[in-house]
Formats: C-alpha cells, sequence, structure tokens
C-alpha cells in the first residue's frame, strides 16, 4: 500500500511539473485534481502500458527502446482525454507537447523513485 501512495505521489509531481515546464500543457483547477488525473495516470499505466509494450515489442527493439517514448507520449495523450471527459481540467494542445511532457515526466519519476528507493533502504 505505501508503494502505491509513493507512486502516486511521484506521478501527481511529475505531472505538475511538466504543467509548469512545457508550454502548451496546461491545467486549470484545484490541487485535488492533479491528485485525480495521476491516479488515471497510473492506473492507465499499470493497466494499458505493458499491453502495448507486448504488442509493440519488435518496434521497440527495433529502435533500441525509442519507440516507448511514444508509448508515454499516447499515454499522457489519453491521460488528457480521460481527464477532460471527467472534467479535469488538464489539456495537452498536441503531439509535440505530450512528446516533451512525457519526456518531463519520465525524468522526474526516475530521479524521484531513486532518491525515495533510497531513503525507503535506509529506513529498514
Amino acid at each position: 500500500m505505501t508503494k502505491f501512495i509513493i507512486r502516486w505521489g511521484i506521478n501527481a509531481i511529475a505531472l505538475y511539473l511538466a504543467v509548469l515546464i512545457v508550454p502548451g500543457i496546461e491545467y486549470f483547477g484545484e490541487w485535488t485534481g492533479i491528485l485525480w488525473l495521476a491516479l488515471i495516470f497510473g492506473l492507465l499505466n499499470a493497466l494499458l502500458r505493458p499491453l502495448l509494450k507486448f504488442l509493440t515489442c519488435p518496434l521497440i527493439l527495433l529502435t533500441l527502446g525509442l519507440f516507448s517514448i511514444l508509448i508515454n507520449t499516447f499515454m499522457l495523450i489519453l491521460t488528457s482525454n480521460i481527464g477532460q471527459s471527467f472534467g479535469i481540467g488538464f489539456t495537452v494542445d498536441g503531439f509535440w507537447q505530450a512528446l516533451l511532457g512525457s519526456l518531463v515526466i519520465s525524468f522526474v519519476s526516475v530521479v524521484m523513485s531513486l532518491i525515495l528507493r533510497d531513503e525507503l533502504k535506509g529506513r529498514k
């Protein structure tokens, strides 16, 4: 359960930083909307991403893993569409903004996961 909450928080911070850094990714609303958006993003990554990686495995191998960036871009666009259908004011203007946003989200997630993993190991 703790791992889920940590991952949820990392997703929320990564999405918020993508909104701040990338022009064309905008969020209008309360801070609780970012938490709901992070939950949607996390559920999509947990349920849909493994299937997409399996189906596009030859492309991922052929491009030496770079095709996974396009999968992340698709997940961000899908998160935006689902968030808008739930009334969360999160918009991604286009493909290139989603690509930059997915790179920001990936970078922030990796860095924060490494930092929090080290802190959790030291706590045991």
